[in-house]
């Protein structure tokens, strides 16, 4: 078994430190040009389009097909209890409070995220971003700001539309397939659905994962080797560090979420 030198220690825990801070001020700055970011409407309207329209056919997809299982699957659960009328409020509150903004920021990472991380790691090994400093250009004020609002405007955006087209689907198989009375279905999800606990909650989550992956996506980029591995990685890193993050925050939101 190999022990690592002291001084070796050191110098890891010296460097991960750094990491944290470099990653905490990139952050702290890229909230505080929130301002200057929306005076530039068009670059923020370009990155939504970007990040927003282009993840909309996955979101729609997936969010059809979950809707899906969730009603095949909470109609025969029910049926045990004889609660099938409850069918349409089980299937909002599943979509609305975790489904809708969990599934949605995991395949945000996969879809947009990598996007980002690809476009920016290309731009710092194309020597773009070394450009911009030599012209006295901010690229964290002009490439990665509008990046870092625009991932975080859409994806509550992509959330609610997943949440949306999921309880479509368990319309769909719940009422229009199986059978289950179609007043009962919307009556029971008006009536059991908080605007403020469960669509307030479900809003929430969204907005914090959309701002992780989406400064995950951008720090990778950043920070990658200016090579076609360098950015290889980054791009992999980004995938597994967002997803992990996305599950960890959702646990420690629904445990304050509930317990207050």
């Amino acid at each position: 078994m190999k022990f690592l030198h002291p001084a070796e220690v050191g110098y890891q825990v010296r460097s991960k430190l750094s990491d944290i801070g470099f990653a905490t001020r990139l952050l702290l700055r890229l909230v505080s040009l929130l301002g200057a970011t929306l005076r530039r409407g068009r670059l923020l309207a370009d990155q939504i389009h970007f990040l927003g329209n282009h993840s909309l056919a996955i979101i729609t997809v997936s969010g059809l097909f979950v809707g899906f299982v969730l009603g095949l699957q909470g109609y025969y659960i029910l049926q045990r209890y004889g609660s099938s009328e409850a069918l349409g409020l089980m299937v909002a509150l599943s979509l609305v409070r975790e489904l809708g903004p969990v599934v949605a920021a995991l395949l945000f990472a996969g879809r947009a995220g990598t996007s980002l991380t690809a476009g920016i790691g290309l731009m710092k090994a194309g020597e773009q971003l070394a450009a911009m400093e030599m012209m006295a250009v901010d690229p964290v004020r002009r490439v990665l700001a509008p990046r870092f609002w625009g991932g975080v405007i859409a994806m509550p955006l992509l959330a609610a539309v997943f949440s949306a087209v999921g309880i479509l689907g368990g319309y769909l198989v719940g009422v229009v397939m199986i059978g289950v009375d179609s007043g009962a279905f919307w009556s029971q999800m008006q009536n059991g659905v908080d605007v403020w606990k469960d669509v307030g909650n479900g809003l929430l989550k969204s907005v914090v994962f959309g701002v992780t992956v989406t400064f995950i996506a951008l720090l990778q980029g950043y920070e990658c080797q200016p090579t076609p591995e360098g950015v290889s990685r980054a791009t992999t890193r980004t995938v597994v560090m967002a997803s992990l993050a996305v599950l960890a925050l959702d646990f420690v939101l629904t445990a304050m979420m509930f317990s207050l």
